[in-house]
């Protein structure tokens, strides 16, 4: 194991490199938060897809794979579903909008009075998020190391938070396109034809697993009906999603890039399910679907191998983690506590200043995360509880105000509102885990938008002319900040 050790260090040292030459790029606020603006095609399509693919989505997407055989790619898939359809439909809108946070888009569009009470939520989802994350790091160190829980996530998550406070979105792109190219070959490239092969083949695999396993829908229509509820409508409007879409130099680049890493996404969708339909093979009992993963890893890959695979295990959890954080501290910072304290839009010449409190949110928003997944046990009921709140709360009004004109500011709060309690009550009385919540709470948050907005004053004219303007690319604010006095060279 010395080689895999190796690696890893390796790995783990170029991470920490990373944040500390982003740092040296985060001069302002814009290159703090969405890196000036500026990826190109390249970088973008790399970092987007790193961002969604996570540790649930290669663990679990494989565990999946390992319960039910292809059709568990469908998790998976509905995340690159929902990445293709906010590129194609609504990311270029997004970019050209030149905010910081989902809730700085619904000010705009209903007129500044959506703000706080949609940042709680959003800061609610983002926290759980970066939590479930962090604790994935126990997992993977286990398999490493054999270390403890709590030593685990303290490690995993101090190296998380430590390049993401240095540098900022430079140093988590930076990080991610590291992290991407180390899961498509640790996973795609490695991992996937080393298990196909190890398990006899594709004709082997079919002999031995029962026909359920290649049924396309063998996982349940109403599984697959919730995926899409949570995972591709989660895509369309999470906060860890958009901050992406803003580092976007265009929209173009924001649409293309945006499809190309949503195809990505259904690859590895269905390599994920390979991988671990091909493990129930090699491993028919064993006690946890979700070890299938750190099984086939450490029993069947050559030295070396191995440490680059488990690297980019390592690396899908720590992509998803720090994009987490940063939209956390963002919000956070921007949508809460700025709000709260009255002092929002500072003058340009306070820039370096925002650097420095959003720094800050971010390594306090990075300790909680820490101590909040120690505490955890449950990751599943904890992600759930967080796209739920997402979903049902939040969906509606900002789908609402992209879609239709007659929204009004009254009807995009009593959504949030309506559809964020019905979910919370709904959990309580079916249950964390069941599908009903988010059904109920989504058709709550629907009707009340509807009637609320169509009962009150619609918007005002001024303040949908300022909308327009601004999803034309015309408009200028205090969002859309200048970059730096010496830009560095644009990415590709």
């Amino acid at each position: 194991m010395a080689v895999d050790y190796t690696v890893i260090v390796v790995y783990l040292a170029g991470m920490l490199a990373m944040g500390w030459w982003g740092m040296r790029r985060a001069k302002s606020k814009s290159e703090f938060l969405v890196a000036g603006r500026r990826l190109g095609p390249w970088m973008y399509s790399g970092t987007m897809a790193a961002i969604v693919l996570g540790g649930a989505s290669t663990i679990g997407g494989v565990g999946l794979g390992y319960q039910y055989g292809l059709s568990g790619a469908w998790m998976v898939f509905t995340i690159g579903l929902g990445l293709l359809a906010l590129s194609v439909f609504f990311s270029a809108r997004i970019a050209r909008l030149k905010v910081y946070t989902v809730s700085e888009m619904l000010d705009l569009r209903y007129g500044g009075r959506a703000g706080v009470i949609s940042g709680v939520v959003m800061w609610a989802y983002t926290l759980m998020l970066a939590v479930t994350s962090t604790i994935a790091y126990a997992t993977i160190f286990d398999v490493l190391f054999d270390l403890n829980r709590t030593v685990a996530i303290v490690i995993g998550g101090s190296i998380v938070v430590a390049y993401s406070t240095l540098g900022g979105m430079w140093s988590i792109t930076l990080t991610d396109m590291v992290q991407f190219v180390v899961k498509t070959i640790g996973v795609l490239l490695l991992l996937l034809p080393i298990a196909v092969v190890k398990a006899g083949g594709f004709g082997e695999m079919k002999a031995k697993l029962p026909t359920e396993y290649f049924d396309p829908l063998g996982v349940g229509g109403e599984t697959i009906f919730t995926y899409v509820l949570i995972y591709t409508f989660g895509m369309l409007i999470g906060q860890d999603i958009w901050q992406r879409v803003f580092t976007a130099r265009s929209d173009k680049v924001a649409r293309y890039g945006g499809t190309v890493a949503g195809t990505y996404c259904l690859v590895y969708a269905i390599a994920g399910a390979v991988i671990g339909t091909a493990a129930k093979v090699m491993y028919p009992k064993l006690p946890s679907a979700d070890a299938a993963f750190a099984t086939i890893v450490k029993d069947e890959l050559p030295m070396g191998v191995r440490g680059l695979v488990l690297a980019a295990a390592l690396a899908a959890v720590m992509s998803t983690s720090s994009g987490a954080l940063i939209a956390c501290a963002t919000v956070a910072n921007n949508d809460i506590w700025s709000r709260l304290r009255g002092a929002v839009g500072k003058p340009a010449g306070e820039a370096h200043d925002e650097v420095k409190g959003n720094r800050a949110f971010i390594l306090a928003m990075g300790v909680a995360v820490i101590v909040i997944a120690i505490a955890l046990n449950d990751v599943v009921e904890a992600l759930t509880v967080a796209y739920n709140l997402l979903v049902g709360g939040l969906l509606v009004p900002i789908l609402g105000g992209l879609l239709w004109r007659r929204g009004t500011a009254a009807g995009a709060l009593a959504a949030v509102v309506a559809g964020g309690l019905s979910v919370i009550g709904l959990m309580w009385w079916y249950g964390i885990l069941a599908n009903e919540p988010v059904y109920y709470g989504l058709l709550t948050s629907l009707a009340v938008y509807a009637v609320v907005s169509l009962a009150t004053k619609p918007t005002d004219a001024q303040v949908l002319a300022a909308w327009r303007e601004r999803l034309a690319g015309r408009g200028a604010g205090p969002a859309a900040e200048q970059p730096a006095a010496e830009p560095a060279p644009t990415p590709q």
